[in-house]
């Protein structure tokens, strides 16, 4: 007689709390960001990301080490230090990369190994779950898009060479933060965009370069050779840029309206999110 027995191993059932929608929204977009920054991951996973993150800080980091060594006379009055604006030409090629990282790491490894119609089974839908991949992202890019002008603001203030009363810190606060959140949501559609096209993390990262960078050529190009200067509206690579520069209240480097830049910006980031949400609607899923 076989001494062979069948031991039921079921599963328990979970008793916890069901939190719904939004719990499992929150839940992929903690996760969703964790991942984008290489986190609980490999050291090669974390490298890139941090990398940029780190080389997006350093400037401010130098500028508020010149205001604290240098007297207040040479540093308010001989244009020592860059304006808050245009600090982000000295971080514009970290933040490339790292909008280039992101996206991809976000959505990518969710198709390409077969997960994304195990997160439908959940309650999240195609739009929830793009709602989590969205505030995953936004945030994580906010890391080099807000993260290091807060950070020359209150160095610059801690060492005296800062607005002048609290009325005007609150006053390049908001620029900032506005600044900062143009830039985050019109990257983060491009990105995601560009992501939701290939499974292959290296394929969309190079086409969210190819983007920015080919925009950015080719109506520079065709400007600077007598074509309608409207052409830079085009420029998905500096758009973001140029507004900022108008949120600080500059001339910035195009004769441009503004509210043409703002149209230009606002085109850019709901176009990109049409052609992401349309792609995952048509996207064929096996639950």
């Amino acid at each position: 007689m076989s001494d062979a027995r069948i031991v039921d191993r079921g599963y328990r059932r979970y008793d916890g709390p069901r939190l719904g929608v939004r719990g499992a929204v929150r839940s992929l977009a903690w996760h969703s960001a964790l991942r984008a920054l290489g986190l609980r991951r490999t050291f090669w996973a974390k490298l890139l990301p941090l990398a940029s993150v780190g080389i997006a800080y350093v400037p401010a980091l130098v500028f508020v080490g010149i205001a604290a060594l240098l007297p207040d006379q040479l540093v308010q009055g001989g244009g020592v230090l860059p304006g808050y604006a245009d600090y982000y030409g000295f971080i514009s090629a970290a933040i490339v990369l790292f909008v280039a990282l992101v996206g991809p790491e976000v959505l990518c490894p969710d198709r390409r190994h077969r997960m994304l119609g195990l997160y439908l089974a959940s309650p999240l839908t195609r739009d929830s779950y793009l709602v989590a991949k969205v505030l995953a992202v936004v945030p994580v890019l906010a890391l080099v898009t807000l993260g290091p002008p807060l950070l020359l603001l209150v160095g610059l203030t801690f060492a005296g060479a800062g607005p002048e009363g609290f009325g005007e810190f609150l006053t390049v606060l908001a620029r900032i933060v506005t600044g900062g959140l143009v830039i985050s949501a019109a990257y983060t559609a491009v990105s995601l965009a560009a992501a939701s096209l290939t499974e292959r993390r290296a394929v969309a990262s190079a086409g969210v370069i190819l983007v920015l960078l080919v925009s950015t050529v080719a109506t520079s190009a065709l400007v600077a050779v007598g074509a309608d200067e409207r052409l830079l509206l085009l420029n998905v690579g500096a758009i973001p840029f140029e507004l900022v520069q108008r949120i600080y209240g500059q001339a910035g480097r195009t004769p441009i309206p503004t509210a043409e830049l703002v149209v230009a910006n606002l085109a850019w980031t709901v176009g990109a999110g049409a052609v992401l949400r349309s792609r995952y609607h048509r996207l064929r899923i096996t639950r």
